[in-house]
């Protein structure tokens, strides 16, 4: 995922200079919108470690103190404008917006003179961060694209999973029923995530906020009550077959990333727990007229079945790589590393 899902935009000084993959060709280390930001002391960010990045962090610190610099071309690269932005697929915004920043290009092929042996080619840009309001466009254009997830619960394991999520490229949704949710506790929580990515939700009764998710939401269920999570389960399965989707996935596919669902409203409904309250669920669910085909679209317990442990922080780390399994399975999205 594009790294701006990661790095506050206060995390370095200025002038600093923007670095970030553009096109790439082959095996890479990073994908089109990785980046770092890089100033006379400090880096944040990466485009993908090893020769590659020591050699771009040198080249923009060259460039930082070059007389003149912001004036003055770097040496063998190209002048980027909005049309070569355009035709490598990085994101454009609409009249209205910041126009691009001017930048400079540089192909970077992996091989022994960058002793690296991945073998492919990635096209680096260089740009001048000046001040604040020269950031503010890129962080328009690199911002990355983060999947809604839901998480009903504030317990021990929703803090866990919270804090496991939030660097995660997810938008998360915190929900909870109980007085008091949006207290201190859960604040510092939350500002321990990066901003935005967390948003907290007080709602009783809490399966009323499942009609307000946007299309694509990942539910997570974990109240602090049985009858609170039967219900939520409900409404999700009710909303999905509300459109239509009740029917048509195979009952097999329970407790693992199921692509049939992408189609759904919520196309991942997680409820944790263990096989015996999945079975008495089944059995409530089933009274509420829900078949088979409708209650494959639910996995619990949720969680990756390799991982085992019942500490908060373990659970949290299965279903956050269960999560991120799901997305890779439901949209094309590259491998880590040089693959």
């Amino acid at each position: 995922m594009p790294g701006l899902a990661r790095v506050p935009s206060v995390a370095v000084a200025y002038p600093q200079i923007l670095v970030h993959v553009v096109r790439t060709e082959g095996s890479v280390p990073r994908e089109v919108g990785a980046f770092m930001r890089v100033d006379a002391h400090g880096v944040v960010g990466t485009v993908g470690g090893g020769h590659l990045e020591f050699q771009a962090i040198a080249r923009a610190r060259e460039w930082l103190h070059a007389p003149n610099a912001r004036e003055h071309a770097p040496a063998d690269m190209q002048r980027v404008d909005a049309s070569d932005v355009e035709r490598d697929h990085v994101a454009t915004t609409s009249s209205g917006a910041h126009p691009w920043p001017v930048s400079w290009r540089q192909r970077c092929p992996l091989g022994p003179s960058l002793g690296q042996c991945c073998g492919g080619v990635v096209w680096l840009d260089y740009a001048w961060v000046a001040s604040e309001s020269d950031w503010q466009p890129w962080v328009v254009r690199l911002a990355p694209t983060r999947v809604p997830v839901a998480v009903f619960g504030g317990g021990h394991v929703g803090v866990a999973l919270i804090r496991a999520l939030a660097p995660l490229p997810f938008a998360v949704s915190w929900i909870d029923s109980r007085e008091g949710f949006l207290s201190a506790a859960s604040a510092a929580v939350v500002l321990d995530c990066l901003p935005g990515a967390v948003v907290r939700e007080e709602i009783d009764p809490v399966e009323d906020a499942v009609g307000h998710l946007p299309d694509g939401t990942r539910v997570l269920i974990m109240s602090f009550s049985h009858a609170e999570d039967l219900q939520v389960v409900r409404a999700c399965l009710a909303r999905n077959r509300a459109a239509g989707a009740g029917a048509g996935l195979p009952s097999e596919a329970v407790g693992s990333p199921r692509p049939a669902t992408v189609g759904l409203p919520l196309p991942f409904i997680g409820l944790i727990g263990s096989k015996t309250k999945w079975a008495r669920f089944r059995h409530r669910l089933t009274d509420y007229g829900f078949d088979d085909h409708a209650l494959g679209q639910v996995t619990c317990p949720i969680g990756l079945s390799e991982i085992v442990g019942k500490e908060p922080e373990v659970i949290a780390a299965s279903v956050a790589a269960q999560l991120l399994m799901f997305r890779s399975h439901t949209a094309p999205n590259p491998a880590a590393g040089c693959k």
